[in-house]
Protein backbone atom coordinates (compact mmCIF):
# COMPACT_ATOMS: atom_id res chain seq x y z
CA UNK A 1 0.00 0.00 0.00
CA UNK A 2 2.97 2.35 0.93
CA UNK A 3 4.27 2.07 -2.08
CA UNK A 4 1.17 3.24 -4.35
CA UNK A 5 0.96 6.39 -1.72
CA UNK A 6 2.51 8.53 -4.04
CA UNK A 7 0.52 7.73 -7.10
CA UNK A 8 -3.18 8.58 -4.56
CA UNK A 9 -0.86 11.71 -3.65
CA UNK A 10 -0.82 12.78 -7.38
CA UNK A 11 -4.17 11.54 -8.28
CA UNK A 12 -5.52 13.33 -5.35
CA UNK A 13 -3.58 16.78 -6.07
CA UNK A 14 -4.63 16.80 -9.49
CA UNK A 15 -8.48 16.28 -7.55
CA UNK A 16 -7.74 19.21 -5.43
CA UNK A 17 -6.50 21.57 -8.13
CA UNK A 18 -10.38 20.81 -9.95
CA UNK A 19 -11.91 20.74 -6.23
CA UNK A 20 -10.45 24.05 -5.43
CA UNK A 21 -11.98 25.27 -9.38
CA UNK A 22 -15.46 23.88 -8.78
CA UNK A 23 -15.56 25.09 -4.97
CA UNK A 24 -15.42 28.41 -6.58
CA UNK A 25 -17.40 28.82 -9.52
CA UNK A 26 -21.17 29.04 -8.34
CA UNK A 27 -20.04 31.60 -6.22
CA UNK A 28 -17.86 33.47 -8.90
CA UNK A 29 -21.09 35.59 -9.96
CA UNK A 30 -21.87 36.62 -6.46
CA UNK A 31 -18.70 37.55 -5.37
CA UNK A 32 -17.16 39.23 -8.46
CA UNK A 33 -20.97 40.90 -8.19
CA UNK A 34 -20.30 41.78 -4.62
CA UNK A 35 -16.29 43.87 -4.73
CA UNK A 36 -17.68 45.46 -7.82
CA UNK A 37 -21.07 46.44 -7.75
CA UNK A 38 -21.77 45.62 -11.28
CA UNK A 39 -24.69 43.41 -13.52
CA UNK A 40 -24.14 40.02 -14.44
CA UNK A 41 -22.94 40.81 -17.62
CA UNK A 42 -20.32 43.33 -16.08
CA UNK A 43 -19.22 39.58 -14.05
CA UNK A 44 -18.81 37.62 -16.43
CA UNK A 45 -16.56 40.02 -18.23
CA UNK A 46 -14.46 40.48 -14.69
CA UNK A 47 -14.70 36.41 -14.56
CA UNK A 48 -12.90 36.43 -17.98
CA UNK A 49 -9.89 38.69 -17.03
CA UNK A 50 -9.71 36.66 -13.52
CA UNK A 51 -9.23 33.57 -15.60
CA UNK A 52 -7.09 34.71 -18.05
CA UNK A 53 -4.31 36.71 -15.63
CA UNK A 54 -4.09 33.75 -14.16
CA UNK A 55 -3.33 31.50 -17.07
CA UNK A 56 -0.98 34.10 -18.60
CA UNK A 57 1.55 33.54 -15.48
CA UNK A 58 0.83 29.82 -16.30
CA UNK A 59 2.08 30.24 -20.08
CA UNK A 60 4.91 32.60 -18.50
CA UNK A 61 5.60 30.14 -15.70
CA UNK A 62 4.81 27.13 -17.03
CA UNK A 63 7.92 25.79 -19.08
CA UNK A 64 10.68 26.91 -16.69
CA UNK A 65 8.45 25.33 -14.02
CA UNK A 66 8.35 21.93 -15.78
CA UNK A 67 12.09 22.17 -17.22
CA UNK A 68 12.80 22.71 -13.55
CA UNK A 69 11.33 20.01 -12.45
CA UNK A 70 13.46 17.49 -15.09
CA UNK A 71 16.84 19.48 -13.34
CA UNK A 72 15.70 19.94 -9.18
CA UNK A 73 12.62 17.42 -9.75
CA UNK A 74 9.37 16.92 -9.82
CA UNK A 75 9.08 16.73 -5.66
CA UNK A 76 9.83 20.31 -4.76
CA UNK A 77 8.04 21.74 -7.75
CA UNK A 78 4.73 19.74 -6.74
CA UNK A 79 5.09 20.48 -3.00
CA UNK A 80 5.90 24.43 -3.37
CA UNK A 81 2.65 24.52 -6.21
CA UNK A 82 0.44 23.32 -3.47
CA UNK A 83 1.62 25.66 -1.04
CA UNK A 84 1.30 28.72 -3.53
CA UNK A 85 -2.06 27.54 -4.20
CA UNK A 86 -3.10 27.30 -1.00
CA UNK A 87 -2.13 30.71 0.06
CA UNK A 88 -3.67 32.45 -2.92
CA UNK A 89 -7.13 31.11 -2.01
CA UNK A 90 -6.23 32.85 0.95
CA UNK A 91 -6.15 35.83 -0.40
CA UNK A 92 -9.11 35.34 -2.39
CA UNK A 93 -11.18 34.64 0.45
CA UNK A 94 -10.16 38.15 2.18
CA UNK A 95 -10.17 40.10 -1.00
CA UNK A 96 -12.44 43.19 -0.31
CA UNK A 97 -11.93 44.79 -4.09
CA UNK A 98 -11.66 42.82 -7.62
CA UNK A 99 -8.45 44.50 -7.99
CA UNK A 100 -7.15 42.12 -4.97
CA UNK A 101 -9.12 39.37 -6.54
CA UNK A 102 -6.96 39.75 -9.85
CA UNK A 103 -3.18 40.23 -7.40
CA UNK A 104 -3.99 36.24 -5.75
CA UNK A 105 -4.68 34.76 -9.86
CA UNK A 106 -1.97 36.35 -10.51
CA UNK A 107 0.35 35.31 -7.67
CA UNK A 108 -1.64 31.65 -7.97
CA UNK A 109 -0.85 31.38 -11.48
CA UNK A 110 2.81 31.74 -10.98
CA UNK A 111 3.04 29.00 -9.09
CA UNK A 112 0.55 26.83 -10.70
CA UNK A 113 2.98 23.72 -11.74
CA UNK A 114 0.73 21.24 -10.25
CA UNK A 115 -1.00 19.74 -13.11
CA UNK A 116 2.47 20.28 -15.62
CA UNK A 117 4.50 18.47 -12.97
CA UNK A 118 1.85 15.61 -12.01
CA UNK A 119 1.52 14.56 -15.41
CA UNK A 120 5.24 14.14 -15.51
CA UNK A 121 5.24 12.07 -12.61
CA UNK A 122 2.56 10.42 -13.84
CA UNK A 123 5.16 9.32 -17.37
CA UNK A 124 8.17 8.97 -15.31
CA UNK A 125 6.20 6.31 -13.64
CA UNK A 126 4.39 4.68 -16.38
CA UNK A 127 5.41 2.00 -19.02
CA UNK A 128 5.20 3.52 -22.36
CA UNK A 129 1.86 1.01 -23.00
CA UNK A 130 -0.31 2.46 -20.28
CA UNK A 131 1.10 6.17 -20.71
CA UNK A 132 -2.41 7.17 -22.17
CA UNK A 133 -4.56 5.19 -20.06
CA UNK A 134 -2.82 6.38 -16.95
CA UNK A 135 -3.22 10.06 -18.40
CA UNK A 136 -6.52 9.43 -18.06
CA UNK A 137 -6.78 9.51 -15.09
CA UNK A 138 -5.23 12.47 -14.65
CA UNK A 139 -8.83 13.31 -15.87
CA UNK A 140 -10.54 11.12 -13.96
CA UNK A 141 -9.35 12.85 -10.81
CA UNK A 142 -9.89 16.13 -12.60
CA UNK A 143 -13.34 14.52 -12.77
CA UNK A 144 -14.11 13.78 -9.31
CA UNK A 145 -12.89 16.74 -8.45
CA UNK A 146 -15.65 18.65 -10.54
CA UNK A 147 -17.71 16.11 -8.62
CA UNK A 148 -17.15 17.07 -5.32
CA UNK A 149 -15.99 20.86 -6.25
CA UNK A 150 -19.43 22.40 -7.20
CA UNK A 151 -21.12 20.39 -4.93
CA UNK A 152 -19.30 21.43 -1.71
CA UNK A 153 -19.30 24.92 -3.28
CA UNK A 154 -23.13 25.04 -3.65
CA UNK A 155 -23.69 24.33 -0.27
CA UNK A 156 -20.86 26.30 1.41
CA UNK A 157 -22.22 29.40 -0.62
CA UNK A 158 -25.30 29.63 1.84
CA UNK A 159 -22.32 30.76 4.49
CA UNK A 160 -21.02 33.07 2.23
CA UNK A 161 -19.13 33.66 -1.00
CA UNK A 162 -16.00 34.10 0.67
CA UNK A 163 -16.45 30.27 2.33
CA UNK A 164 -15.27 27.97 -0.86
CA UNK A 165 -12.08 29.40 -0.74
CA UNK A 166 -11.23 29.06 2.96
CA UNK A 167 -11.95 25.64 2.12
CA UNK A 168 -10.24 24.79 -0.97
CA UNK A 169 -7.15 26.73 0.98
CA UNK A 170 -7.39 24.08 3.88
CA UNK A 171 -7.40 21.05 1.30
CA UNK A 172 -4.31 22.28 -0.72
CA UNK A 173 -2.15 23.14 2.62
CA UNK A 174 -3.54 19.43 4.11
CA UNK A 175 -2.07 17.61 0.45
CA UNK A 176 1.00 19.39 0.57
CA UNK A 177 1.22 18.13 4.37
CA UNK A 178 0.60 14.80 2.76
CA UNK A 179 3.23 14.98 0.15
CA UNK A 180 5.63 15.80 2.20
CA UNK A 181 5.31 12.52 4.10
CA UNK A 182 4.79 9.92 0.83
CA UNK A 183 6.35 11.16 -2.38
CA UNK A 184 9.72 9.86 -3.46
CA UNK A 185 11.66 11.61 -6.44
CA UNK A 186 11.56 10.32 -9.65
CA UNK A 187 13.87 12.38 -11.40
CA UNK A 188 17.69 10.16 -10.57
CA UNK A 189 20.73 11.54 -11.10
CA UNK A 190 20.92 10.19 -14.79
CA UNK A 191 18.03 11.43 -16.05
CA UNK A 192 18.87 15.30 -14.72
CA UNK A 193 19.38 17.35 -17.09
CA UNK A 194 20.76 20.95 -17.56
CA UNK A 195 18.50 24.02 -18.45
CA UNK A 196 19.69 27.01 -19.62
CA UNK A 197 17.60 30.53 -20.83
CA UNK A 198 16.35 28.75 -23.83
CA UNK A 199 14.30 26.77 -20.97
CA UNK A 200 12.91 29.93 -19.75
CA UNK A 201 11.23 30.71 -23.14
CA UNK A 202 7.93 29.54 -23.33
CA UNK A 203 7.47 30.17 -26.99
CA UNK A 204 11.03 29.09 -27.55
CA UNK A 205 10.31 25.97 -25.58
CA UNK A 206 7.03 25.43 -27.44
CA UNK A 207 8.92 25.64 -31.15
CA UNK A 208 11.46 22.80 -29.85
CA UNK A 209 9.23 20.46 -28.37
CA UNK A 210 5.89 21.13 -31.54
CA UNK A 211 8.80 20.55 -33.76
CA UNK A 212 9.71 17.04 -32.37
CA UNK A 213 8.17 13.85 -34.68
CA UNK A 214 4.92 12.95 -33.97
CA UNK A 215 4.42 16.31 -31.50
CA UNK A 216 3.32 18.86 -33.44
CA UNK A 217 -0.47 17.86 -34.74
CA UNK A 218 -1.05 16.53 -31.45
CA UNK A 219 -0.29 19.50 -29.60
CA UNK A 220 -2.14 21.98 -32.03
CA UNK A 221 -5.27 19.56 -31.36
CA UNK A 222 -4.81 20.28 -27.77
CA UNK A 223 -4.31 23.29 -27.91
CA UNK A 224 -7.27 23.89 -30.06
CA UNK A 225 -9.94 21.79 -27.74
CA UNK A 226 -8.70 23.15 -24.89
CA UNK A 227 -9.80 26.77 -26.02
CA UNK A 228 -12.78 25.30 -26.83
CA UNK A 229 -14.14 23.86 -23.58
CA UNK A 230 -12.89 26.90 -21.98
CA UNK A 231 -16.72 27.75 -22.99
CA UNK A 232 -17.85 25.09 -20.16
CA UNK A 233 -16.11 27.14 -16.95
CA UNK A 234 -15.74 30.29 -18.85
CA UNK A 235 -19.35 30.85 -19.24
CA UNK A 236 -21.56 27.92 -17.75
CA UNK A 237 -22.22 29.71 -14.44
CA UNK A 238 -23.37 32.76 -16.58
CA UNK A 239 -24.95 30.98 -19.08
CA UNK A 240 -27.37 28.89 -16.13
CA UNK A 241 -28.07 32.00 -14.94
CA UNK A 242 -29.02 34.07 -17.80
CA UNK A 243 -30.97 31.09 -19.46
CA UNK A 244 -32.76 29.14 -16.85
CA UNK A 245 -32.15 31.55 -13.78
CA UNK A 246 -30.42 28.60 -11.62
CA UNK A 247 -29.12 29.39 -8.51
CA UNK A 248 -25.43 28.16 -7.35
CA UNK A 249 -27.11 24.89 -5.95
CA UNK A 250 -28.45 24.36 -9.16
CA UNK A 251 -25.21 24.97 -10.86
CA UNK A 252 -23.23 23.10 -8.64
CA UNK A 253 -25.59 19.88 -9.39
CA UNK A 254 -25.12 20.42 -13.33
CA UNK A 255 -21.66 20.96 -12.88
CA UNK A 256 -21.16 17.63 -10.64
CA UNK A 257 -23.27 15.69 -13.19
CA UNK A 258 -20.78 16.63 -15.76
CA UNK A 259 -17.46 15.99 -13.35
CA UNK A 260 -19.09 12.10 -12.81
CA UNK A 261 -19.68 11.31 -16.07
CA UNK A 262 -16.13 12.95 -16.77
CA UNK A 263 -14.41 10.48 -14.22
CA UNK A 264 -15.98 7.78 -15.59
CA UNK A 265 -15.55 8.11 -19.37
CA UNK A 266 -11.20 9.18 -18.36
CA UNK A 267 -11.20 6.57 -15.76
CA UNK A 268 -12.59 3.77 -16.93
CA UNK A 269 -14.32 4.02 -20.43
CA UNK A 270 -11.03 5.28 -22.40
CA UNK A 271 -9.42 1.97 -21.14
CA UNK A 272 -12.07 0.04 -22.81
CA UNK A 273 -12.42 2.04 -25.99
CA UNK A 274 -8.53 2.57 -26.99
CA UNK A 275 -7.36 -0.75 -27.69
CA UNK A 276 -10.68 -1.07 -29.65
CA UNK A 277 -10.41 2.47 -31.85
CA UNK A 278 -6.86 3.60 -30.95
CA UNK A 279 -6.17 6.82 -30.13
CA UNK A 280 -6.84 8.32 -33.66
CA UNK A 281 -10.24 6.91 -34.00
CA UNK A 282 -10.88 7.51 -30.34
CA UNK A 283 -10.13 11.54 -31.28
CA UNK A 284 -12.35 11.84 -34.12
CA UNK A 285 -14.98 10.42 -31.78
CA UNK A 286 -14.29 12.43 -28.57
CA UNK A 287 -14.03 15.58 -31.73
CA UNK A 288 -17.65 14.16 -32.77
CA UNK A 289 -19.42 13.82 -29.38
CA UNK A 290 -18.37 17.36 -28.21
CA UNK A 291 -19.01 19.35 -31.33
CA UNK A 292 -22.72 17.35 -31.17
CA UNK A 293 -23.42 18.47 -27.63
CA UNK A 294 -22.24 21.65 -27.48
CA UNK A 295 -24.53 22.69 -31.04
CA UNK A 296 -27.35 21.28 -28.67
CA UNK A 297 -26.30 23.57 -25.27
CA UNK A 298 -26.39 26.88 -27.28
CA UNK A 299 -29.91 26.35 -28.37
CA UNK A 300 -31.59 24.34 -25.60
CA UNK A 301 -34.35 25.91 -23.96
CA UNK A 302 -35.73 23.18 -21.74
CA UNK A 303 -33.71 23.48 -18.26
CA UNK A 304 -33.60 19.33 -17.49
CA UNK A 305 -32.15 19.03 -21.04
CA UNK A 306 -29.97 21.49 -20.33
CA UNK A 307 -28.57 19.24 -16.87
CA UNK A 308 -28.70 16.30 -18.98
CA UNK A 309 -26.46 17.55 -21.75
CA UNK A 310 -23.57 18.62 -18.84
CA UNK A 311 -22.96 14.52 -18.76
CA UNK A 312 -23.32 13.86 -22.28
CA UNK A 313 -20.55 16.26 -22.81
CA UNK A 314 -17.82 14.89 -20.89
CA UNK A 315 -18.22 11.59 -23.45
CA UNK A 316 -15.53 13.72 -25.60
CA UNK A 317 -12.83 13.58 -22.82
CA UNK A 318 -11.34 10.49 -24.48
CA UNK A 319 -9.67 13.23 -26.57
CA UNK A 320 -7.10 14.47 -24.43
CA UNK A 321 -5.33 11.84 -22.70
CA UNK A 322 -5.35 10.01 -26.24
CA UNK A 323 -3.83 13.25 -26.97
CA UNK A 324 -1.39 13.20 -24.34
CA UNK A 325 -0.72 9.48 -24.88
CA UNK A 326 0.73 10.09 -28.58
CA UNK A 327 3.38 12.96 -27.61
CA UNK A 328 4.72 11.10 -24.39
CA UNK A 329 5.70 8.72 -26.29
CA UNK A 330 7.22 10.81 -28.73
CA UNK A 331 9.56 12.38 -26.32
CA UNK A 332 12.20 11.03 -24.17
CA UNK A 333 12.99 10.25 -20.83
CA UNK A 334 14.76 13.31 -19.84
CA UNK A 335 12.14 15.75 -21.25
CA UNK A 336 9.20 14.42 -19.85
CA UNK A 337 9.24 17.69 -18.20
CA UNK A 338 9.28 19.52 -20.56
CA UNK A 339 6.99 18.44 -22.57
CA UNK A 340 4.51 18.62 -19.70
CA UNK A 341 5.65 21.76 -19.17
CA UNK A 342 5.04 22.62 -22.76
CA UNK A 343 1.13 21.22 -22.71
CA UNK A 344 0.39 22.92 -19.56
CA UNK A 345 1.45 26.34 -21.61
CA UNK A 346 -0.35 25.40 -24.35
CA UNK A 347 -3.47 24.85 -22.23
CA UNK A 348 -2.78 28.48 -20.96
CA UNK A 349 -2.84 29.94 -23.75
CA UNK A 350 -6.10 28.47 -24.11
CA UNK A 351 -7.14 29.63 -21.01
CA UNK A 352 -5.39 32.82 -21.96
CA UNK A 353 -7.32 34.02 -25.26
CA UNK A 354 -10.41 31.63 -23.99
CA UNK A 355 -12.10 33.34 -21.34
CA UNK A 356 -11.70 36.59 -22.66
CA UNK A 357 -13.09 35.52 -26.26
CA UNK A 358 -15.77 33.20 -24.52
CA UNK A 359 -16.83 35.80 -22.10
CA UNK A 360 -16.97 38.97 -24.56
CA UNK A 361 -19.32 36.36 -26.78
CA UNK A 362 -21.88 36.11 -23.67
CA UNK A 363 -21.50 39.66 -23.29
CA UNK A 364 -22.51 40.78 -27.01
CA UNK A 365 -25.08 38.27 -26.83
CA UNK A 366 -26.91 39.26 -23.80
CA UNK A 367 -25.87 42.81 -23.13
CA UNK A 368 -28.89 45.10 -23.14
CA UNK A 369 -29.74 45.87 -26.30
CA UNK A 370 -27.67 42.81 -28.19
CA UNK A 371 -29.24 42.18 -32.12
CA UNK A 372 -29.68 38.85 -31.06
CA UNK A 373 -30.29 37.17 -27.46
CA UNK A 374 -28.51 34.22 -27.46
CA UNK A 375 -26.61 33.18 -23.80
CA UNK A 376 -25.41 29.98 -25.67
CA UNK A 377 -23.38 31.60 -28.74
CA UNK A 378 -20.46 30.63 -26.90
CA UNK A 379 -21.16 27.06 -27.54
CA UNK A 380 -21.33 27.92 -31.58
CA UNK A 381 -18.22 28.83 -31.51
CA UNK A 382 -17.09 25.72 -29.64
CA UNK A 383 -18.51 22.70 -32.29
CA UNK A 384 -17.15 24.98 -34.89
CA UNK A 385 -13.48 24.77 -33.34
CA UNK A 386 -14.07 20.85 -32.87
CA UNK A 387 -14.87 20.24 -36.93
CA UNK A 388 -11.26 21.77 -37.04
CA UNK A 389 -10.02 19.68 -34.94
CA UNK A 390 -11.41 16.49 -36.69
CA UNK A 391 -9.73 18.10 -40.07
CA UNK A 392 -6.35 18.48 -38.35
CA UNK A 393 -6.18 14.82 -37.33
CA UNK A 394 -7.78 13.31 -40.71
CA UNK A 395 -5.21 15.51 -42.72
CA UNK A 396 -2.32 15.45 -40.89
CA UNK A 397 -2.56 13.02 -37.48
CA UNK A 398 -1.09 9.73 -37.46
CA UNK A 399 -2.64 6.84 -39.10
CA UNK A 400 -3.12 4.28 -37.40
CA UNK A 401 -0.53 1.73 -37.92
CA UNK A 402 1.87 4.84 -38.13
CA UNK A 403 1.04 5.46 -34.27
CA UNK A 404 2.48 1.60 -33.78
CA UNK A 405 4.98 2.01 -35.30
CA UNK A 406 6.36 5.33 -33.58
CA UNK A 407 5.49 4.01 -30.31
CA UNK A 408 8.14 0.96 -30.89
CA UNK A 409 10.55 3.67 -32.10
CA UNK A 410 10.28 5.15 -28.64
CA UNK A 411 10.20 2.17 -26.54
CA UNK A 412 13.46 0.87 -27.73
CA UNK A 413 15.30 4.06 -27.78
CA UNK A 414 14.20 4.67 -24.17
CA UNK A 415 15.06 1.17 -23.47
Amino acid sequence: MRARLPFVFIVITLAIDAIGIGLILPVMPTLISEVSGGTIADAALWGGVLTTSFAVMQFLCGPALGAASDRWGRRPVLLVSLVALGADYVVMALAGSVWLLLAGRIAGGMAAATYATAAAYIADISPPERKAANFGLIGAAFGVGFILGPLIGGMLAEYGSRAPFVAAAVLAFANAVFGWLVLPETVTPERRRRIGPADLNPLGAILRIGALRGVGVPLAVYFLYEFAMVAYPATWSYFATARFGWGPGTIGLSLALFGIAFAVVQGGLIRFVLPRLGERRTILAGLGMSGTVFVMLAFVADPALALGLAPMGALGAVVVPSLQGLMSRAVPADRQGALQGVVASARAVSMILGPLVMTSIFFAFTREGAALHLPGAAFVLSAAIMVVCGALIVAGGPAPGAAAGERGRNDRGQA
